[in-house]
């Protein structure tokens, strides 16, 4: 077990309540009169989640892009922040990121309500916070814990593209011209799929965002759901811009399924469900893929072509591994 895993254990000891839905969802959902609040907060480390010379102004984009995308998830509407923020002795990058986030907020319609700054040590890595508020859409937020047997299983988008700009900027991976700069933005300026989100949470059973690598997060949905997962790794969809750069090779798309920050929607619902979802997507101009089922039993499996495949060693991203 992971160091994050364990430790969310001994938090579930804590947060008995019912918005926490016992800490296996993406936000917590808190009913106030006839209401549904979504709340969710993320957290982001130079070094860890950003590189440290990643422009402030994509750093605030994303602080705040992984919390809408969690609201996403829920189908709710954006309210407002409440942001973390610690000061490294850099007036320019401040402003700079004061800049991102002004254009971030304003882009996905949140407004900042107020948080915290505190300064930092000597060379210590920025570590910055942001708390989103969300309102659930009248049908109620969807629970990643929803997914049912017989349920067909979709993503939206495509994966791989932020990893592939993180291995670009690392220098792990090569790229020429606007394929180098679309991987490179899919990283830095991911954009959550709200409105999407908001269509499609009438029609699923279950929903969460794809932020930490598909494998892992169908993985969490099928273990709160108590449900098996049946993935087709050769539906996964990939981007031109990431086929031109990887392929689309089994081995491509597995390791891929394994990436993280692509911040996507992954959603189980009844196969009579299929076409209101895909009328969804394109109204919100987002494809949404059709890639496994849902059946009784427990776990994640894969196949490729028909044939089922062993699952890789590392699933997906997780703190402290």
């Amino acid at each position: 077990m992971s160091a994050e895993n364990s430790f969310i254990e001994h938090m579930r000891a804590i947060a008995t309540g019912p918005a926490a839905r016992g800490l296996t969802d993406d936000a917590a959902v808190l009913k106030v009169g006839g209401e549904q609040i979504v709340l969710t907060h993320d957290m982001l480390v130079e070094g860890v989640h950003y590189l440290a010379d990643d422009p402030p102004e994509t750093v605030a984009w994303k602080l705040v892009a992984v919390n809408m995308s969690d609201l996403a998830a829920k189908g709710a509407m954006p309210l407002g922040v409440l942001l973390g923020f610690t000061l490294g002795g850099d007036d320019a990058w401040d402003t700079a990121f004061a800049t991102g986030l002004k254009k971030a907020l304003t882009r996905f319609g949140a407004s900042l309500l107020g948080g915290d700054t505190v300064s930092l040590p000597t060379d210590a890595p920025r570590t910055l916070g942001l708390t989103a508020i969300g309102l659930a859409p009248a049908t109620g937020a969807p629970d990643r814990a929803g997914a049912q047997p017989g349920d067909a299983i979709f993503m939206s988008g495509s994966v791989g593209d932020a990893g592939a700009g993180l291995a670009i900027l690392r220098g792990q991976l090569e790229a020429d011209g606007t394929t180098r700069d679309a991987l490179i933005a899919a990283y830095r300026n991911p954009m959550p799929s709200l409105a999407l989100g908001q269509a499609l949470a009438p029609h699923v059973h279950a929903m969460s965002d794809i932020s930490d690598g598909l494998l892992i997060d169908a993985q969490r949905m099928a273990n709160a759901s108590t449900c098996a997962i049946h993935l087709d790794m050769d539906k996964v969809a990939l981007s031109p811009a990431y086929i031109a750069t990887c392929g689309a090779t089994r081995e491509a798309v597995l390791s891929v399924a394994t990436y993280g920050d692509d911040y996507q929607l992954l959603l189980a619902a009844p196969p009579q469900s299929e076409a209101a979802i895909m009328a969804a997507a394109n109204k919100a101009g987002i494809p949404v893929t059709r890639v496994g089922y849902a059946s009784e039993g427990s776990g994640l499996t894969l196949t490729w072509q028909g044939d089922t495949i062993p699952l890789p060693p590392r699933l997906g991203y997780q703190h402290g591994e």
